[in-house]
């Protein structure tokens, strides 16, 4: 899922700066493992991961989240914040650790320190019948995409869309909206052709919505983690935690629950 390059690091000081300003303060309850709980900043727009049901957020990622927490001899707790400035919050102890689908790339290790969890391909998601007959990445030429915004998903997109001007073909119209659930919806009301996310989250959808159906399966896989800042004790707590949850079994079940099971980490 979910920025990638020096713009993104960029803009990830600026906006740390900005929420520090807003009076996310640098000690505290969110800031510090000290109170007993631990604290994940997620986006919940991303089902199954992480999504609101009534007022409480549920999905994987909050079942994951929670049984580290457990392990580690502490409470879990969720904040819900806009992915464009989950790391920003972090970075500004608004909370202790990021579970959100993030991916784990070389730009956001400039940035902060990741404990993989599970692997996770992209699926292009259509209208049933598949209208615009898009069956593979080549497809996309000169269709409208849409995707959230601040994500390697759009990365992604952006990078194949270089990729088809440089051979004399048509772009890709990317469309980004600030929540995952917006842009599904972007394709359900016919203002874009496709959608593109993680592959769990297209088949929540195609699962909630027979209007949807998959067009391309699973491209580009990249490792999901959850982001901790630099240095914190916490991390090698962390990665035990999640060791231990493979080799019980505990996360596996949690994946099978969530029909996830495709995304463990491989031996």
């Amino acid at each position: 899922m979910r920025r990638g390059a020096f713009a993104a690091v960029l803009l990830t000081v600026v906006l740390a700066l900005a929420v520090t300003a807003a009076g996310w303060g640098a000690t505290g309850t969110h800031g510090s493992a000290q109170a007993g709980t631990l604290t994940f900043c997620t986006d919940a727009t991303y089902p199954p991961e992480e999504y609101f049901q009534g007022s409480k957020i549920i999905g994987s990622d909050v079942d994951i989240g929670t049984e580290v927490a457990k392990r580690v001899g502490m409470k879990a707790s969720f904040k819900n914040t806009g992915f464009d400035a989950i790391i920003a919050a972090l970075l500004a102890k608004k909370c202790n650790a990021i579970i959100s689908g993030m991916n784990d790339t070389p730009a956001r290790r400039k940035q902060v320190a990741f404990v993989d969890y599970i692997t996770v391909g992209q699926s292009i998601m259509v209208k049933k019948g598949n209208p615009k007959h898009i069956t593979k990445l080549a497809d996309l030429s000169g269709k409208s995409i849409s995707v959230e915004v601040g994500t390697t998903n759009k990365d992604f997109l952006d990078a194949q869309s270089k990729l088809f001007k440089k051979a004399g073909k048509s772009g890709i119209r990317v469309v980004t909206f600030p929540k995952d659930t917006d842009a599904a919806a972007a394709l359900k009301t016919g203002k874009v052709d496709a959608y593109f996310g993680d592959a769990p989250v297209v088949a929540y959808y195609i699962g909630k919505d027979q209007s949807f159906a998959f067009g391309v399966l699973a491209v580009n896989p990249i490792p999901v983690g959850m982001a901790l800042r630099k240095g914190d004790p916490l991390i090698p707590k962390v990665r035990k935690a999640v060791a231990a949850m493979y080799a019980d079994g505990t996360m596996q079940k949690i994946l099978a629950k969530w029909k996830m099971s495709g995304t463990a980490l491989k031996k």
